[in-house]
């Protein structure tokens, strides 16, 4: 068995000390071994914020929404570190009695070969297999257990920045054979089935429709060339990855005249780049600056659908005024913050007694 390098000495299935010989307390516990990581698994929270001044990027989980819900759906803190599941392969072995809760990508996920439900929580025993067989809709899954997933934070988070190899379960994607550890559980129920009201359940169509704001930069392309952008699809390239969702379709460029780049500066993540090829890019979480025209950004509300994008899927941007943008994000916040105050409040009900979420 292996350790994320924190915690030295520990047996399988026991305790840590971290008191020293004769005052000891359950540290962290073998909760979760990895039999196939799939193409690409990792530790992702919600970011690392306030380092880009040194080139540091966010990371995190690319569809934030579905992590915090993961979370909340076992009580632990929206914002925890999970397991991020990108397409499917993924399987691992149950190593203790837990609850996960799994959100996201719809990638058949099985226990022991039965397929389990989506947004929702589980009890899982020890010795179960979790798997996730292939795609049906979406791409990325995320799987958060009851407690704290114990790797060390770096600068505030436990993200995997994945090309600068640091966070996360030493810095890169899960391995076979690599074994999480879990603190702070809360003792597992039975009949643990917590789940949400189905209108807060996302729709991954495959043909998506992708609300933007024009700018910073909208001046340097000729209002036809806008026109273009905005009214025909795009195609999502196989080369796409957690750095940016580069795009196929019509050719964006800029006035004639104008150079290929621009002096780089900051982006975010939603930031729409056109190279000097015309293939426009949507910038994720690990990038920080950028030299080329960014023509539009996406809503904060509709960044947790980037997650859900995958190769061959198509898009169709929609212009959105600004306050149509923060409209949208203050009612899908709303959403998240009465399911909040009803894990809160304790009055999430089972589904074993009413069939109901709440």
């Amino acid at each position: 068995e292996k350790s994320t390098g924190i915690f030295r000495g520990w047996r399988s299935g026991g305790i840590l000390s971290d008191y020293g010989k004769g005052n000891v307390r359950l540290c962290s516990v073998a909760a979760l071994e990895v039999l196939s990581p799939g193409p690409l698994t990792s530790i992702q929270d919600l970011g690392r914020f306030g380092f880009g001044r040194y080139g540091v990027a966010p990371s995190g989980a690319v569809d934030a929404y579905a992590l915090r819900i993961a979370n909340l759906l076992v009580r632990n803190d929206e914002g925890q570190a999970a397991i991020e599941v990108t397409l499917a392969g993924f399987s691992a072995r149950i190593l203790t009695d837990l609850t996960i809760a799994v959100t996201g990508a719809d990638l058949q996920a099985c226990v022991n070969r039965q397929s389990i439900g989506l947004w929702r929580a589980h009890f899982l025993k020890r010795g179960d297999i979790l798997t996730f067989r292939g795609i049906r809709s979406g791409c990325r899954a995320y799987i958060s257990p009851a407690g704290t997933i114990d790797v060390a934070p770096v600068m505030g988070s436990k993200s995997t920045n994945l090309s600068a190899a640091f966070g996360g379960f030493d810095g890169r994607p899960l391995q076979a054979g690599d074994i999480l550890r879990l603190k702070k559980a809360a003792a597992p129920k039975l009949n643990e089935t917590r789940t949400i009201d189905p209108e807060m359940i996302p729709v991954y169509p495959g043909h998506w429709k992708v609300r933007i704001l024009l700018g910073p930069h909208d001046d340097h392309f000729q209002a036809t060339v806008i026109r273009l952008f905005l009214n025909k699809p795009f195609h999502v390239n196989p080369q796409s990855n957690r750095f940016g969702i580069r795009l196929d379709g019509p050719l964006i460029f800029p006035k004639t005249g104008m150079t290929e780049s621009i002096i780089s500066e900051g982006v975010v993540a939603g930031a729409i780049q056109v190279p000097a090829d015309g293939h426009p890019i949507i910038i994720l979480g690990e990038t920080v600056t950028g030299g080329y025209r960014k023509i539009a950004s996406v809503i904060s509300a509709d960044l947790p659908l980037l997650g859900q994008i995958k190769p061959g899927d198509s898009i169709a941007f929609q212009a959105f005024s600004l306050e149509s943008a923060l409209r949208t994000l203050r009612k899908a916040e709303g959403k998240i913050q009465i399911f909040k105050d009803q894990v809160k409040l304790s009055r999430i009900k089972n589904d074993n007694t009413n069939n109901k979420p709440f």
